[in-house]
């Protein structure tokens, strides 16, 4: 029993400590389409993202790095068109541990600039187009399991966000905090090179 426990340990040990000097690559992609129709309206919603994270392990257990994110959205009603196209940039800072060679806890803090445009098309009217810039910082823990030379998957159910944006069109501002802890479910691929 005693040589099985040492030997657990060692390898998670060792797991652990071959996280320090290499080069993390991770990314979360998403698409959802749906479509609802009611007697009196109907509707189209796409929408997909794209979120890739760069970064260094410097230390056992902690990663710094880059982080940027890509999506675009468009609802179609019956008489209103709206596509809006958000980019994101900033800077994360990930704690991880390790479970067993094949399972690692982590949580991400990142902060960045985003933006986003929005246009509104009506029919028989000009579209409106503004524009919102701002911050974000967000906190999201995850699971990571090491399918192999750890290339693996990452899992999240949500986390925190907070976002403070500002339009250049009507000087008005808009802040938000969002708590969305096990209300949503993430998946994406990492590798440690």
């Amino acid at each position: 029993m005693k040589k099985t426990l040492v030997i657990l340990a060692l390898a998670m040990i060792s797991f652990a400590n071959a996280q320090k000097g290499t080069v993390l690559v991770s990314g979360n992609m998403g698409f959802v389409s749906q479509k609802e129709s009611t007697q009196s309206n109907d509707s189209k919603n796409k929408y997909v993202s794209f979120y890739p994270k760069v970064g260094y392990q410097f230390k056992d257990n902690w990663t710094l790095g880059i982080e940027s994110g890509f999506s675009s959205a468009k609802n179609e009603y019956t008489s209103q068109e709206s596509i809006s196209k958000n980019f994101t940039a900033g800077a994360f800072v990930r704690y991880s541990k390790s479970l067993s060679p094949m399972f690692l806890l982590y949580a991400d803090l990142g902060a960045g600039y985003q933006n986003r445009k929005v246009t509104d098309t009506y029919p028989l009217q000009p579209s409106s187009t503004f524009t919102l810039d701002g911050v974000y910082m967000n906190l999201t823990p995850g699971l990571f399991l090491n399918i192999k030379n750890n290339f693996g998957l990452n899992f999240g159910i949500g986390g925190l966000l907070y976002s403070d944006t500002k339009s250049n069109q009507t000087n008005g501002s808009n802040q938000y905090f969002y708590f969305n802890f096990g209300q949503s479910f993430t998946a994406g691929i990492s590798k440690n090179f």
